[in-house]
């Protein structure tokens, strides 16, 4: 039976009471599984987020606790700690509490106010953080994001046989992958952070001379963004199967058995060389638990089938070249606007070129991350086939309900673990029943008080309403509104439609290529959805409170990106 609180929650702390599932929910989407957070999260990125936080001169080591409460977990889902952001605003010169959680959380009711207290000032760190602010301003790379991607490649590309290693090996393997998670999380923090300096300038410049609409413009379309790139891959596959009727027949006749249609093919290889590329990605892709496209070719399959009924004029470069010319006309337009105030002129050009660098670089870091997530993904799950085929497990994914801790005891016993490791498979798979609360103020509510999903009473729709959320990606359209919950089942989305959900991940980005725009329940102007829709060229509004309850499958709905508004224009 589910307790009140799940193995692995944390406890909000004096210091660090206030927690949000504002752009935490395109991280970790689901209830994490034991065995993701207590290996590849508490001992890798928990740490690694401390030492990002303490060296990019937020806070000092001390002043976290043991553990560091760098992010909430309350009944298995992931929060971001709202003090945590906050104090960079609080520290940072120019900025504010309040700036902050604009820029990384949802304006959502319930968000509580900054409350100041006496250790938070510091002018040690404010004058850290000034020098930080002038390296990331007066930067356009970031180098140790570069060199973790040799890395990750290289960790890919020398995997051993998985096959052929003892269980101990597969477990070594696992657990060395957690060091250089500190590591590439760290970085992670930094692109992070950092990308939010060249954006808040260049918005709040615009804002001020009355152009805030170009704002959103001006920090988008900035080329080679590791998310947009798996959708540029999946868009060539796709012109492979329109283009070659021998691949389109495979593709005709569905999902079970495709993998053999195309076996020996020229597609197959090339399908193989995407795997390898993007293999680690795939939906709640922090959790090694979950599916990626190497080990679910249903994904693929699933995106690659919509996206092959797009017509070429949706092609991903040609929007992105509309987009980058549009946003280089942007940026001298307003540059000559300002070329009679030098200081507000070079603020202004230092943060457009910030904003594309470090966005670029915030992408590439999660994929750094993803990548080393993946080979803990794929070590755990080779254990798990093996001792579900040896009946020592009820399933094979019952293994990722191990904790760390437990590892080298499930190695002496394998058996005598079967029944626990079913019933926190049971457990963890109630838990994904329940509806988080969006902000967690010093004390989490029991388990048996978190409400159902869909259990709400949302308020009703009509013509003419108007929702508002989070001006993401600038851009009007009128559509129709899809409702999709699972990237593994876009079927219900046609060429052209809008893509509403709760929240988007990498994965989710094929699917935005068939989308005429994106409307997400959950999000800011730093979060996935918000950066692909600007990369791609599509209206993006985030935060649009219980948008998939409210707005209707299949309702005429128009999407400003720049305003922030979806307006309801007919019910279906």
């Amino acid at each position: 039976m589910l307790a009140d609180k799940w193995i692995i929650d944390r406890t909000p702390t004096k210091r660090f009471p206030s927690y949000t599932r504002g752009n935490a929910a395109d991280v970790l989407a689901d209830p994490v599984s034991p065995l993701g957070w207590s290996l590849c999260w508490e001992k890798g990125v928990v740490l690694g987020c401390k030492v990002g936080f303490v060296t990019f001169g937020v806070f000092d080591h001390e002043d976290y606790g043991t553990p560091p409460e760098t992010f909430g977990l309350f009944g298995g889902y992931f929060y971001n700690s709202l003090m945590q952001a906050r104090l960079m605003g609080v520290r940072m010169p120019g900025a504010s509490p309040e700036a902050v959680d604009a820029a990384y959380f949802d304006a959502n009711p319930d968000v509580p106010p900054y409350v100041a207290e006496p250790w938070h000032e510091s002018p040690a760190h404010e004058v850290k953080l000034g020098e930080t602010m002038a390296y990331v301003m007066g930067s356009t790379v970031h180098p140790p994001v570069e060199q973790q991607k040799v890395l990750a490649i290289k960790i890919r590309a020398e995997r051993p046989n998985l096959s052929q290693l003892s269980d101990a090996e597969l477990v070594a393997r696992a657990r060395s992958m957690a060091p250089i998670l500190v590591e590439t999380f760290e970085q992670h923090v930094w692109s992070s952070l950092g990308a939010s300096l060249g954006p808040g300038a260049v918005q709040a410049i615009t804002a001020a001379i009355g152009r805030p609409e170009d704002g959103v413009r001006l920090i988008g379309a900035v080329g080679d963004v590791d998310s947009a790139l798996i959708a540029i891959d999946l868009w060539d596959l796709s012109r492979t199967i329109r283009s070659t009727p021998e691949i389109t027949a495979a593709f005709d006749a569905g999902f079970e058995g495709w993998e053999g249609r195309i076996a020996g093919t020229e597609f197959e290889k090339a399908l193989n060389a995407f795997k390898l590329k993007h293999g680690s990605r795939g939906p709640n892709e922090w959790d090694p638990a979950a599916h990626s496209y190497e080990t679910n070719p249903r994904l693929a399959f699933a995106q690659l089938d919509r996206l092959r009924h797009q017509s070429d004029g949706s092609d991903p470069r040609a929007a992105s070249k509309r987009n980058g010319a549009e946003r280089a006309r942007l940026f001298a337009e307003i540059s000559e606007a300002l070329a009679s105030d030098a200081e507000t002129a070079g603020m202004f050009a230092a943060g457009y070129a910030s904003a594309a660098g470090w966005q670029q670089a915030r992408e590439r870091c999660k994929t750094n991350n993803i990548a080393v997530i993946h080979e803990v993904r794929v070590a755990i799950a080779e254990l798990g086939r093996r001792h579900a085929a040896a009946g020592n497990i009820a399933a094979e994914t019952d293994i990722f309900m191990l904790l760390e801790a437990e590892l080298d005891a499930f190695l002496a016993n394998p058996a005598s673990f079967k029944a626990t490791l079913t019933e926190r498979a049971l457990d963890h798979a109630e838990l994904a029943t329940l509806e988080p609360p969006f902000i967690v103020n010093g004390s989490v509510p029991p388990l048996s008080q978190w409400k159902r999903r869909g259990a709400g009473n949302y308020e009703t729709v009509k013509v003419g309403d108007v929702l508002t959320g989070a001006a993401c990606s600038a851009g009007v359209y009128t559509g129709k509104a899809r409702i999709i919950l699972d990237p593994f089942d876009p079927s219900g989305l046609d060429a052209d439609d809008i893509l509403v959900t709760l929240n988007t991940d990498p994965s989710w980005t094929p699917l935005f290529l068939a989308a005429g725009a994106v409307v997400v329940n959950l999000g800011a102007v730093g979060s996935h959805a918000s950066i692909v829709s600007r990369e791609l060229g599509i209206p993006c509004v985030a935060s649009v409170t219980d948008a998939t309850h409210r707005i209707p499958d299949g309702a005429t709905i128009t999407v400003d990106g720049a305003a922030g508004t979806i307006t309801i224009v007919a019910l279906p």
